[in-house]
């Protein structure tokens, strides 16, 4: 990839062609502005694994080049990375807004790393001077505080990056409308290229305000009689000061489970956006004393996640709170991509303890913090783009969403559905595709550890479904001779007792591989042995059962003895 001095250079470290892993990155000539640095949650599939992060792997090659990484806000899949990218590149200011940034502070703090690094508030009248590039901000509403659009100046135009957007003209807890004025300003003065928030491309009308879901969980909660227990994003104050404000008005306390809530609250009354009553939040000790209609637990877990509170609530593994009869649990958020399952699979074990489950668009519970067609096409008429490349989204999302530039004036030439890692450079003759820069995931599992490959991932696939057989056998190297075993130990592949036949047949399988593998050599390797074995051994068993475990094979070897004077 090769970049001309008078190209400004886009590209995506992730968030094309999936919701989540949100990262861009506006490059000309030696200066690089990053914006957001999200997580994704992971598919199914991926067993063991937490979340899914970028591969950084090009910025810290070009780490002397990164004058900023800039934050829209402070949701997971736009800040969940900054953690794990600074541990790469420690030396990149972060700029963020008020709450996205204590959210960041919190992250940095558990791993250990919030004392090296350079932390600066933004808001939507800061201005960032470097060199060659300028980044200034415009205000937008979503699910969460603090929410602002992205406008990188280059010589040749501003690449302006929306965020995740949607133009709610009534916003909740006092926060400002979206600034109109500022987009159209932008321009005017000349847009070189519009990166869009495409996750409700799909979606024909205008997102539902804020304000309307105030209003039908208001009701909703003053008709429920008995305990509630309200689950949504630790980071969606809108939703959680909602709730607050119904516990209030119906006469109920409230208790907070789940670490990510508590400093959620925490930081959103540090900042005056949560306005509590002295003795509105009480702990599970006084919250099990009182009768049921006085009570809201307010928990994290609303995407199924297994360690989360309202999943231990609903498995009785909760050591505080146990599910009642009565119970009504409200839902107010829709699944992520990836975790429909486990959403549903949470929903049924809750209505199986006897809760009377509210969740859905149908109840009106949760409306989505993303504009729809219509949003999107005002906000390309507002900021009026030379070139537009949709972002956040899958692909299909990206496609309807380029149609929709096109509607509103962009010629089709101009509109680039892009993946990962592909680099677009923009110069004063037009526009070209100028290559890939490293883009794939990187797994970070339970431990924390960002270095599972899919080696290992695809091994995890395999012992879940085929399981797995080891074949264990002591030789002498010196007499090429098997002196005990070998024995074949099977765990879920085939149940020993019933299977004793297909052992007692891969038994002398092995048994003549290794016969065979050390006549071959008067000092036969340890690890071709082993190589033949599994290999053989692999191709036996799907003759006999058409499965493939993963097979592993261990040779306890004897040696000479070797003794010096």
């Amino acid at each position: 990839m090769r970049i001309k001095n008078n190209e400004v250079a886009v590209y995506a470290i992730g968030g094309l062609h999936e919701i989540g892993k949100n990262m861009y990155c506006v490059q000309y000539q030696d200066e690089i502005i990053i914006m957001d640095c999200g997580i994704k949650f992971p598919e199914d599939n991926l067993l063991g694994i937490n979340y899914v992060i970028s591969d950084y792997s090009y910025l810290i090659k070009n780490r002397k080049k990164i004058k900023a990484l800039v934050v829209s806000h402070g949701h997971e899949d736009h800040i969940g990375g900054i953690p794990f990218l600074l541990e790469k590149i420690p030396e990149i200011p972060v700029y963020a807004t008020p709450f996205a940034l204590s959210l960041i502070r919190g992250k940095l703090e558990e791993h250990g790393i919030l004392k090296t690094t350079e932390l600066h508030e933004e808001h939507e009248d800061t201005v960032l001077k470097f060199k060659k590039l300028s980044v200034s901000f415009f205000r937008t509403t979503h699910s969460i505080p603090d929410t602002l659009g992205i406008a990188v100046h280059t010589p040749l135009g501003a690449v302006v990056f929306t965020g995740d957007f949607k133009f709610d003209l009534t916003p909740v807890m006092d926060q400002p409308a979206p600034d109109f004025q500022k987009m159209a300003q932008l321009g005017n003065e000349g847009v070189l290229a519009l990166l869009s928030d495409s996750t409700n491309a799909e979606v024909t009308q205008f997102t539902k305000s804020e304000r309307f879901v105030a209003k039908s969980l208001h009701n909703i909660i003053t008709g429920i009689h008995g305990r509630i227990i309200f689950a949504t994003f630790a980071s969606n104050l809108y939703r959680v000061s909602t709730a607050i404000q119904a516990a209030i008005d119906t006469g109920r306390k409230v208790a907070i489970f789940g670490r990510s809530m508590e400093n959620g609250v925490d930081n959103g009354v540090d900042l005056g956006y949560l306005n509590l009553p002295k003795d509105l939040i009480v702990d599970a000790d006084e919250i099990n004393k009182l009768p049921p209609e006085k009570v809201m637990i307010l928990c994290t877990g609303s995407q199924g996640e297994p360690l989360a509170a309202l999943s231990r609530i609903a498995n009785g593994t909760h050591r505080q709170i146990s599910l009642q009869p009565g119970d009504t649990v409200i839902f107010s958020s829709n699944p992520i991509p990836g975790n429909t399952l486990s959403v549903n699979h949470l929903i049924n074990k809750l209505m199986e303890g006897g809760a009377d489950v509210i969740h859905g668009r149908v109840n009106n519970v949760h409306t989505s913090g993303h504009g729809g067609q219509e949003e999107l096409k005002m906000m390309v008429r507002l900021v009026k783009p030379k070139y537009m490349i949709p972002v956040h989204g899958e692909y299909r999302m990206q496609v309807i969403h380029t149609q929709l530039a096109q509607q509103a004036g962009v010629p089709a030439e101009n509109t680039f559905v892009l993946s990962n890692g592909e680099v677009v450079c923009f110069g004063p003759d037009g526009a070209r595709i100028a290559g890939h820069i490293p883009a794939g995931d990187v797994y970070v599992d339970t431990s924390g550890t960002a270095d599972v490959g899919n080696v290992v991932v695809h091994d995890r696939q395999i012992l879940s479904e085929e399981g797995l057989v080891v074949a264990v056998a002591t030789v002498d190297y010196k007499h090429k001779r098997v002196l005990a075993g070998p024995d074949i130990l099977s765990r879920g592949f085939v149940y020993m007792r019933e299977s004793t036949e297909l052992i007692s047949q891969a038994q002398k399988h092995v048994y003549h591989v290794l016969r065979n593998e050390m006549a071959k050599s008067n000092r036969p390797k340890e690890s071709d042995i082993k190589k033949a074995i599994t290999e053989n051994l692999s191709d036996f068993l799907y003759s006999k059962t058409e499965r493939r475990p993963m097979t592993v094979s261990y040779t306890h070897l004897t040696l000479p003895t070797i003794c010096s004077v």
